[in-house]
C-alpha cells in the first residue's frame, strides 16, 4: 500500500462536496488500503477521500482497535444529547478547539464491495464518524468553532502555526 498525500487547509478541494460512489472495484479498495496506510502513519483516527485528493463519498477511520471503510455514508440519527470536546483535523496539523458534537450517531451506507454498513457511534467515535462525513460535504472542523476560536484559529493559519503535517502529534487529528 502507499501513503497518499494529505491536503492541508487552503486547498480547494476540502470545500468541494465528494461524488457518489458507483463502481466498487479493485481501484476503490487500494483507494481505501492506502488511506488507511496514510492514516495509521499520520496518527490520525479518521480520513476522507478528498482529504487525500480524490472526490469520491468514501472515508476510513481507526478507533478502539477496529478499524473501518465507509462508503457514501449518510447520517440516520444523531442524539439531541451534545458534548464538547477538542477536535482536530490532519489538514489542519496541530490545531485542536473545542466544538460541540452529538453525543452518539449512527451512519448507514456501503462498504469498498458494496454491501450494506452501518455503524453507531458514542462520545470520540461518533465525534469521528461525523467529522469525516462532514469533510465528505466540504465542511471542515473549524466551521463547528465558537466565534472566537475560530478567528484565532484563522489568526494562527495566517502567521503559519500549523505544525508541520503528518508528524505524530500529542493526540489523534481525525
Amino acid at each position: 500500500m502507499a501513503r497518499l498525500d494529505i491536503k492541508i487547509f487552503g486547498d480547494p478541494i476540502l470545500r468541494m462536496r465528494a461524488r457518489e460512489v458507483t463502481t466498487f472495484d479493485g481501484g476503490l479498495h487500494a483507494l481505501a488500503g492506502d488511506m488507511l496506510d496514510t492514516l495509521r502513519a499520520a496518527n490520525g483516527v479518521g480520513l476522507a477521500a478528498n482529504q487525500v485528493g480524490v472526490l469520491k463519498r468514501l472515508f476510513v477511520w481507526e478507533h478502539a482497535g477496529r478499524d473501518g471503510v465507509f462508503v457514501n455514508p449518510e447520517v440516520v440519527e444523531t442524539s439531541t444529547e451534545t458534548e464538547i470536546a477538542d477536535e482536530g483535523c490532519l489538514s489542519f496539523p496541530g490545531l485542536f478547539y473545542p466544538s460541540e458534537r452529538p453525543l452518539r450517531a449512527r451512519l448507514r451506507g456501503v462498504d469498498v464491495y458494496g454491501e450494506p454498513h452501518e455503524e453507531v457511534g458514542e462520545g470520540l467515535f461518533a465525534r469521528i464518524l461525523l467529522h469525516e462525513l462532514d469533510h465528505l460535504n466540504g465542511i471542515l472542523f473549524i466551521d463547528h468553532l465558537a466565534r472566537h476560536d475560530r478567528k484565532e484559529a484563522m489568526r494562527r493559519i495566517r502567521r503559519g502555526e500549523l505544525e508541520q503535517p503528518h508528524e505524530p502529534a500529542s493526540a489523534p487529528e481525525l
